[in-house]
């Protein structure tokens, strides 16, 4: 039975019919088509995906996106946020400017020059009476912030060298996993120890070129990453090496796999190390794990 009226459908979806166009003065015959149903939403419906794809291209390939919410230009956020350290220092560099030339008028004048350190200090209230609590809230909203560009692989502002060394770049977490280890210079250990599962890919955590990539007998596969503004990364007790000297690597890119090799080594993990103008720094300050 429910055969049969799908076989009925079907046929009057299949039924011709002729659409005419007659002058309404003369009844002259203009246009004649042959249509069925089944023609009809044919066509309607090719009509329809074209229209649609048709304007997803025009969204996609155009600058007609820039003016859909939430779909700015990728380099938008960098501009902002360059432009917002810039007028930072605008600012900053006024604020010295107008307060030696405050100072200046003190000294000409022979009044005393107010001490700096106290210049901020509120006198009617007692800082040493002050309970600094920490709530589940307000680690909640550290980690949320430490954690919200920890995979933004491009560089939030110009990495060109310049006085601002290493401050302004936005680091790639080269693994994500447990510190078993920190950075401490007093017992010579240079950076941080990071365990992670078997097989992970380690990454590099800026763009820069490969400086070495072999296998020594401590640290086993070892590769170095040298970076704007004499910045040098290291990944030791790798696995397998995925880069070659010489090879250039982008932020993100897989260059290394954990491993547990050379003889330093108690355990797969990745011993991750900066080094700025030929002094270690600890990476922790500027990347989560």
């Amino acid at each position: 039975m429910v055969d049969t009226g799908k076989k009925k459908l079907y046929k009057r979806l299949r039924n011709k019919y002729r659409l005419v166009i007659l002058n309404d003065s003369t009844f002259e015959e203009k246009v004649s088509l042959r249509l069925s149903p089944l023609n009809l939403f044919t066509i309607i419906g090719s009509f329809a995906l074209f229209l649609i794809l048709s304007v997803a291209l025009i969204i996609v390939f155009t600058p007609i996106r820039e003016y859909i919410p939430g779909y700015t230009d990728v380099d938008l956020r960098s501009d902002v946020i360059s432009i917002a350290f810039k007028s930072d220092s605008i600012e900053r560099q006024l604020e010295y400017k107008q307060r030696y030339l405050d100072n200046l008028g003190l000294i000409l004048s022979g009044k005393p020059i107010p001490s700096i350190e106290n210049a901020d200090i509120d006198s009617s209230r007692d800082y040493n009476k002050i309970n600094y609590k920490k709530t589940t809230e307000d680690s909640l909203l550290r980690a949320y912030v430490e954690s919200e560009d920890q995979f933004n692989i491009s560089n939030a502002v110009d990495a060109s060298p310049g006085k601002f060394g290493i401050r302004n770049f936005t680091f790639f977490s080269p693994l994500s996993g447990t510190v078993t280890n920190e950075f401490d210079l007093e017992k010579e250990h240079f950076g941080v120890d990071i365990v992670a599962p078997e097989n992970e890919a380690i990454k590099s955590c800026l763009d820069g070129t490969v400086i070495f990539a072999e296998w020594t007998v401590e640290t086993g596969f070892v590769i170095q990453v040298q970076h704007a503004n004499n910045l040098i990364s290291v990944y030791k007790h790798n696995a397998v090496l995925l880069k070659k000297s010489g090879d250039y690597v982008k932020a993100g890119e897989a260059i290394a796999i954990i491993g547990n090799s050379g003889e330093l080594t108690t355990g797969p993990h990745l011993h991750f190390e900066l080094w700025f103008n030929g002094n270690p720094i600890d990476p922790s300050v500027y990347m989560v794990f």
